[in-house]
């Protein structure tokens, strides 16, 4: 028996009312937040832990999650970013069932009916509270809320008692990520109570990270000797690269390409003709009636738009400011605002208030979270204009119908008012219209896109302006077929005449062309710096060879590119990272070079200013230096420096260190203790604390690791 089950059990089969829209915030929550806590073969999409995951398996479970979203938003238009955050969700619980989930098995751990009916109804958990809540506001569902914005535990138990279809699967969906929530943090709390800190090592870290040290030292630095000076040779490179291996490792695979582009823009010619066009519709907006202007413009505008706004002198855009003093029907323009031309008419102007107040009831005609109808227009017309006859007539109170009439759940508590708003307020414009246009007391009905509104004016301001209407006509500054074309057949000429990696390298710096980089691309990745929609690009540089040359197409550009690196997984072969091995090999060189010439020159010394002066070096000082700094002063960055520094005795010189800067030798002169105290108890606490943090997240970076997973979803997205 399955919790809702049992919780159907507890509560009784109540009807609820609020439930419409539970699928839909639940899957939008879980999108937004990555789902869960847990956050090769071409038949396979990956392998974790051994197993590789069947490719029609996975995405069967994917377009099942799909469903429900294009179902509840009644849409079959699913965007990549919404198609990638559910595969990775998918992909995720793979991971928490192969990996995670034996963890929790091996020990026994489980959450029992009574525990998640508590967490799922009695007092829910933030993972229920998460997702009911719209990720775009951060506010509670208000099906679901209380009036001050807390969840409504009565509303929430009467919907989990009487969900059915595809809402039961959501609420399901939810208990099982409760019951993950659960398992993960008994895991969590398990782990962290094995660690522990001992009142010695307490202590020691105490008085290490209390202490300052007095120090001064001899460095001879690397970059003191040119790298030319030093011989390596490829027998050398390749005895540092195997001591080093370990320096080299790869978390993941990931791909470097280079790639020129080809802008797709419009030439000079383009522009002049454009704007010629764009004269002579201007030309001809001016001798339009007022009756003709919408014909007009749906004609000569991109896409058929009609764009009429209102603009103050605070907002105005027209850069001509006789457009205050101009008669109704003066024109503007073409001007030249970069993507389009613009051309604007003075269409009215009206005296508004700056800002106003009023409180209205709705008689709504669509769902406003489903987006469905809920009554014809015409009926709602009918009741709207009736009950604006009773409240003129006094037979009903404006307060008894927003309690008892009015759609609009979210003023009903406010008694329709939304307090003062200006132009600027993001209400619908007939809605603002009716306030800022409208006589103080004036009761109305106005139509909007959600049904039909009894508004009243309950207050305006004193102060009014003026706000000027204007009709715009947008020309976009586009290529042309000509331009289009050109542009393409170079792009296509260029990467036919260098489709080598010697050619590729040879034909930019011919041509003086600017190349661009584009480094550690993942193969599950679909933008890359600069190209938003990259899946074919990612597809192909995962099939490709190292040196390979394409030619991919875009809305605006063209891109030649060439796959400049491949790193695998694992470690990184000598070739990709000859360039680190080099320099590193080189600063092993000198700092054996500068050990042997120490002891040459100083050895037995004893004295930090004896042995600078045999090295003919400074000896240099540093006070206050903290065991758990990084940086010397003088030198910079240098752990090394400072670590031995720590580890050396008050009074003596270390040995010859060859460290991150340099090669030195280090005097500790004096030691300041850090505050006394005899009660290490607080520190203990505190260094478990920061332990049992660090625990949270590593112990399950730990375990994905050690499951050696690959992620392969990319190559079928």
């Amino acid at each position: 028996m399955s919790i809702l089950e049992s919780i159907r059990k507890r509560t009784g089969l109540l009807v609820g009312i609020v439930g419409l829209a539970l699928v839909i915030f639940i899957l939008e929550s879980l999108l937004g937040s990555g789902g869960s806590i847990f956050g090769g073969d071409v038949n396979e999409v990956g392998v974790v832990n051994g197993k590789k995951i069947d490719r029609n398996e996975f995405y069967t479970k994917v377009e099942n999650q799909l469903n429900g979203i294009r179902q509840q938003k009644q849409t079959n238009d699913i965007d990549d970013q919404t198609r990638k955050q559910v595969v990775e969700y998918i992909f995720q619980s793979y991971i928490s069932e192969l990996v995670i989930k034996p963890q929790y098995n091996m020990l026994g751990l489980s959450v029992g009916e009574d525990e998640l009916y508590e967490n799922m109804v009695v007092n829910p958990s933030q993972v229920v509270i998460q997702r009911l809540t719209d990720p775009n506001t951060r506010q509670l569902n208000p099906q679901f809320a209380l009036p001050d914005g807390t969840l409504d535990r009565n509303k929430w138990k009467q919907v989990v008692a009487s969900v059915t279809g595809d809402q039961e699967l959501a609420v399901k969906q939810m208990e099982e990520d409760v019951s993950n929530t659960r398992l993960a943090e008994k895991y969590s709390a398990l782990i962290k109570k094995a660690i522990y800190v001992t009142s010695a090592e307490a202590k020691i870290n105490y008085q290490t990270q209390g202490a300052k040290l007095n120090v001064s030292f001899v460095m001879k630095r690397y970059d003191s000797v040119g790298d030319s000076a030093v011989k390596v040779s490829d027998d050398d490179l390749k005895k540092y690269y195997e001591e080093n291996k370990y320096k080299y490792v790869n978390n993941k695979a990931s791909r470097k390409i280079e790639y020129v582009s080809f802008p797709i823009a419009p030439s000079i010619d383009d522009v002049a003709a454009i704007e010629k066009n764009a004269m002579e519709v201007a030309d001809a907006f001016k001798n339009k009636k007022a009756s003709e202007d919408s014909a007009f413009m749906m004609a000569e505008s991109e896409n058929g738009q009609i764009i009429v706004q209102d603009f103050s002198r605070k907002n105005m855009v027209i850069r001509d400011t006789t457009v205050y003093v101009d008669p109704i029907g003066t024109v503007y323009g073409p001007y030249n605002e970069g993507a389009y031309f613009k051309i604007y008419k003075l269409s009215e102007t009206r005296n508004i208030a700056d800002s106003c107040k009023v409180r209205h009831i709705l008689i709504g005609t669509i769902d406003p979270q489903t987006q469905k109808p809920t009554r014809a227009k015409a009926a709602a017309k009918k009741t709207a204009d009736s009950l604006l006859v009773l409240i003129k007539d006094k037979k009903v109170t404006f307060d008894t119908l927003v309690k008892t009439i009015s759609d609009d759940k979210g003023s009903i508590d406010k008694g329709g008012d939304y307090g003062w708003f200006n132009e600027t307020t993001q209400f619908v414009e007939p809605f603002k219209n009716a306030g800022l246009q409208g006589v103080k007391g004036n009761i109305s009905v106005v139509e909007t896109p959600f049904g039909y509104h009894i508004i009243e004016v309950v207050d305006l301001s004193t102060t009014r302006h003026t706000n000027y209407r204007l009709e715009q006509i947008f020309k976009p500054i586009v290529p042309s077929e000509e331009t289009t074309k050109r542009i393409f057949e170079e792009a296509k000429q260029f990467a036919g005449e260098n489709s080598s990696a010697e050619l590729f390298d040879k034909g930019i710096e011919t041509k003086k062309l600017t190349k661009r980089l584009a480094d550690n691309i993942d193969e599950n990745d679909i933008t890359i710096p600069g190209l938003e929609s990259a899946k074919e690009l990612v597809r192909w540089v995962y099939s490709a060879n190292k040196g390979d040359v394409n030619l991919f197409s875009y809305n605006d550009k063209h891109m030649v590119v060439k796959l400049s690196s491949i790193k695998e997984k694992g470690f990184l072969p000598l070739e990709d990272v000859k360039d680190d091995v080099m320099a590193e090999a080189i600063q092993q060189k000198k700092a054996e070079l500068f050990m042997n010439e120490f002891k040459a020159k100083a050895a037995g010394s004893t004295n930090v200013d004896d042995i600078a002066k045999k090295m003919n070096l400074e000896a240099m000082t540093q006070d206050n230096l903290g065991p758990e700094s990084h940086n010397v002063q003088g030198i910079g960055h240098d752990d090394v420096l400072v670590g031995t520094a720590a580890g050396t005795k008050l009074g003596a010189v270390s040995k010859v260190i060859a460290g991150e800067v340099g090669v030195f030798v280090v005097k500790v002169n004096a030691v300041i203790p850090g505050a006394p105290t005899t009660d290490y108890r607080e520190h203990k606490k505190m260094l478990e604390q920061m332990y049992s943090y660090r625990a949270d997240t590593e112990f399950y970076s730990a375990l994905k690791e050690k499951a050696n997973i690959e992620n392969h979803t990319g190559r079928f997205e």
